[in-house]
């Protein structure tokens, strides 16, 4: 993936709009009138301010107030006299034990701080969460706010979605990859593409010189997604696609290959990530001013909303946002915050919160501090509850819901001695399932060197097949709930989130936080903070700045050749010599002309572009001269 600069160079140093939008701090005129039959998004010609709407002013401040009060509340679980014999006991413990016990044997540092850089004291009590009402602030399982759990079984009722991501080379290379997962027990299909594809570029583009198929499938058309898909049911599996740019076209091809399988989109199940305000904040894969991205968003919202009901449509990904090097907390924070900015569009679309919060779901990484990661789970579910309830009113418990996807962390797999990451991956894995995840994609070991080998992919799968089947973790929910640790550092995330959130507010708005650079600096500031840690040998990566071994290559790797390159462009020149070019052409134009209405749906002909087999690269070139580009703030 070291040619990543090849595709960045390319972003032009200027805005440019074809069309006119609205202010920018608009998303643009969305009104609340029901779509009618021809796809045109009703608008009833109000003009919503984008910060307003997804960071009400004062909300985020009046919670976190409302919070810290909570925080500082007399006990209501723990009785008051036994809260004093406690702390009477622990201050005894202090004197008559730690304090000889430290003369000879200190502790190792005079702070511990973890990845966060919370402040971890040495052993928590029920002091520490004396404050905790247990109905109110935690909860059962399946009942509001959620932190013990989205369902009342859990993963005693299923295990949770065993979804590797799977993606390289040709489509006929991915799909014989995906046919090997589902015959060795994966539960649910998970597409990664091509630099590319991820762009909305065709693999003969000379943009995508020396990249087709090397960290992903690549796609050009319909008939590359027709391939990957053959022969496997798509009425009873799920299928993720982690894309976003060109989100629209390729959930248009997943309707198409569908078509061709005979299956309905409304029996279609799964994801597309989908979730462009990330890529601004993190992994930089956009093709168009965020504004015009959000209306197709929006288009794809209300597309979905009608005629594919089980079908995810945005999965609110804070995995790039950690690999871009944040902290736990601000993963936790910036999530959330792009989460609300969608559940705005989405009203701003005329939908109803109840319609489409339950197709919204979530994409969490999960690292190496095990606690802190379980804490970010179960926070996260109770800020999104108490958010969509209180600020949002809403009252259907399906939609206060937070479903999410883990996969751990790409970060924290290191090249030398590989094998290790096997067992940073166990960890990871355990963290994610003790969090209540919905579904779980294990890295493989040697993806620090390369794409996943089929021998790496499989002990990665097993990994989850253990966790689930030998460990017993599934046999009760949430089994850390009630550890005074864990309660504490789940109210201090959440705490935290929503201070970054009165932030992101003082800061004129999530859309200008990204636009301004404040939330990249925030990100970058961390990762920065971390690595000098590293360097000083303040936190240990075991093989990495501490028990280094002198090591040839260790590990056999997958290896892509030229030969994908050769044939996506065989491919792609044989679907223009024998498609219709005239019904590709006026798909196009009609596009083209959806494009510039921006009260029209252009989902609609998206799809009947991409049944006429035209290619990805010329959809998004119709965005491209209609919306524009875009040149991200310089972080300094």
């Amino acid at each position: 993936m070291v040619a990543f600069e090849n595709f960045r160079r390319y972003i032009p140093s200027q805005v440019r709009f074809s069309v006119p939008f609205s202010p920018l701090e608009r998303i643009s005129r969305f009104g609340d009138e029901q779509r009618q039959d021809n796809g045109k998004i009703g608008t009833s010609g109000h003009l919503l301010l984008f910060r307003d709407r997804v960071l009400a002013k004062g909300y985020w401040k009046k919670v976190l107030d409302e919070i810290k009060q909570e925080r500082r509340a007399p006990p209501t679980t723990f009785d008051k006299k036994q809260l004093a014999r406690v702390k009477q006991e622990r201050l005894r413990w202090e004197t008559k034990t730690l304090k000889p016990w430290t003369r000879t044997s200190p502790e190792q540092k005079a702070e511990f701080r973890n990845l966060s850089n919370i402040s971890v004291k040495r052993v928590y009590t029920p002091e520490d969460v004396s404050h905790l009402n247990q109905s109110e602030q935690i909860g059962l399982p399946g009942e509001y706010p959620y932190v013990r759990g989205v369902y009342p079984t859990m993963y005693r009722g299923r295990p949770w979605t065993m979804r590797m991501f799977s993606g390289f080379g040709t489509p006929e290379d991915t799909n014989k990859r995906l046919h090997y997962l589902l015959e060795h027990g994966e539960t649910g299909l998970s597409i990664a593409f091509d630099m590319p594809t991820l762009y909305g570029y065709d693999p003969d583009s000379p943009r995508a010189e020396g990249e087709v198929g090397r960290c992903g499938v690549s796609v050009g058309s319909l008939k590359d997604m027709e391939i990957i898909f053959e022969g496997i049911p798509l009425e009873k599996v799920s299928t993720s696609m982690t894309i976003n740019a060109p989100a629209s076209v390729l959930t248009a091809m997943y309707v198409g290959v569908a078509e061709r399988h005979g299956v309905k989109p409304k029996e279609l199940r799964g994801t597309v990530q989908a979730d462009i305000l990330k890529e601004y904040i993190a992994q930089k894969e956009w093709a168009f001013p965020p504004e015009a991205h959000l209306r197709i968003i929006r288009d794809m919202m209300v597309y979905c909303t009608k005629e594919m009901p089980q079908w995810n449509y945005i999965s609110i990904s804070g995995y790039h946002i950690r690999e871009a090097g944040s902290s736990a907390v601000q993963e936790l924070a910036f999530t959330l915050a792009d989460g609300f900015a969608y559940v705005d569009l989405g009203i701003e679309a005329g939908l109803k919160v109840e319609d489409f919060a339950p197709r919204l779901s979530f994409f969490f990484n999960c690292g190496m501090d095990f606690f802190e990661e379980v804490a970010k789970f179960r926070a996260a579910r109770r800020i999104w509850a108490r958010v969509l309830k209180d600020k949002y009113k809403v009252k259907d418990p399906r939609s206060l819901l937070l479903r999410t996807h883990a996969q751990n962390s790409g970060a924290s797999l290191t090249w030398q001695q590989p094998l290790n990451n096997i067992v940073r991956t166990t960890i990871e894995a355990l963290a994610t399932v003790l969090g209540g995840t919905q579904s779980l994609h294990t890295n493989s070991y040697d993806e620090a060197w390369a794409l996943p080998s089929e021998a790496a992919a499989t002990v990665a799968l097993r990994t989850q097949q253990i966790l689930a089947e030998e460990t017993g973790v599934t046999d009760t929910i949430d089994p850390l709930a009630g550890s005074y640790y864990l309660e504490w550092l789940t109210d201090e995330m959440e705490e935290r989130a929503f201070q970054y959130f009165d932030k992101i507010e003082r800061a004129g708005g999530l859309l200008n936080a990204i636009k301004t650079g404040f939330i990249q600096r925030e990100i970058a500031e961390n990762s920065y903070r971390y690595q000098q840690e590293l360097e000083k040998g303040e936190r240990v990566i075991v093989g990495v700045n501490k028990y280094q071994l002198e090591e040839k290559k260790p590990i056999d790797t997958l290896k892509i050749n030229e030969e994908a390159q050769r044939r996506q462009v065989a491919r792609m020149n044989s679907v223009r010599e024998t498609r219709d070019n005239k019904k590709v052409e006026q798909a196009l134009n009609d596009l083209r002309k959806t494009f510039k209405d921006e009260k029209a749906n252009s989902m609609y002909p998206m799809i009947k572009a991409v049944r006429a087999y035209a290619t990805l690269g010329e959809i998004m070139d119709v965005g491209r001269k209609i919306f524009g580009e875009y040149k991200e703030p310089p972080i300094l």
